[in-house]
């Protein structure tokens, strides 16, 4: 069953029984009033690379810059999905984005939009909604295959304290993701090699069961035609 907002009571007790295994079904917990973010910090490497093609990363939608740190975007998680095995199976962040656009020299842009990410536990890869500027968007295309560095766990501490902290790593794009980042911005075919070994950094999750100030929209982000 799906949890469109929940009060911080009832997540609680949702997540205690959870721990407690007396739920025996997958269940999705909506978590876009809680504070709950999702921030990609792009590698050193990723950014070096960027500044030689002239590429730059904007955040859209529910997206946002890092505050003092270069290359780094925050997502609002907007649910948790939680499998029958008690494990956590996948996380959503609808209605955040990035714009990826390339400059030339003449002016000209080129670019393409990563939306409505899903970090999917069970396969070990994040997927975005794809979209080449003035294309059509493919949906939940795998971006990059990750590692995990430290687990994501949710702790719950009675009567009401909820926390979770997840950092992944080692993030790769997948064939699908080198094809279309190499086919959208562009690029010479000389550095295929590197864009398919690039470590693009690192998705680090933070969710704690507090309100935020206002809820995110859980709508998905649609690029304007």
């Amino acid at each position: 069953m799906t949890f469109s907002s929940l009060t911080i009571r009832s997540i609680a007790v949702a997540t205690a029984l959870l721990a407690a295994g007396a739920s025996a079904n997958a269940m999705t917990i909506g978590t876009n009033a809680l504070v709950a973010d999702s921030v990609q910090a792009f590698s050193q490497d990723t950014l070096d690379n960027f500044d030689v093609y002239k590429i730059t990363v904007a955040p859209l939608g529910n997206a946002s810059a890092v505050a003092n740190t270069t290359g780094a975007f925050s997502f609002p998680i907007t649910s948790i999905t939680v499998d029958s095995k008690l494990k956590i199976a996948s996380g959503d962040a609808k209605g955040s984005a990035l714009d990826i656009v390339r400059t030339f020299k003449s002016g000209r842009q080129v670019g393409l939009v990563l939306a409505n990410f899903t970090i999917n536990y069970v396969d070990s890869k994040v997927l975005a909604d794809t979209t080449a500027h003035g294309g059509v968007t493919v949906k939940q295309m795998p971006l990059y295959d990750f590692k995990t560095a430290t687990p994501l766990a949710l702790k719950y501490k009675f009567p009401l304290s909820i926390t979770g902290h997840e950092v992944l790593n080692d993030l790769k794009f997948t064939t699908t993701a080198v094809d279309a980042f190499m086919t959208t911005l562009e690029l010479p075919a000389v550095v295929r090699s590197i864009v398919e070994t690039l470590d693009n950094g690192t998705l680090t999750q933070d969710i704690a069961v507090k309100f935020r100030p206002k809820a995110v929209s859980t709508t998905p982000y649609a690029p304007a035609p």
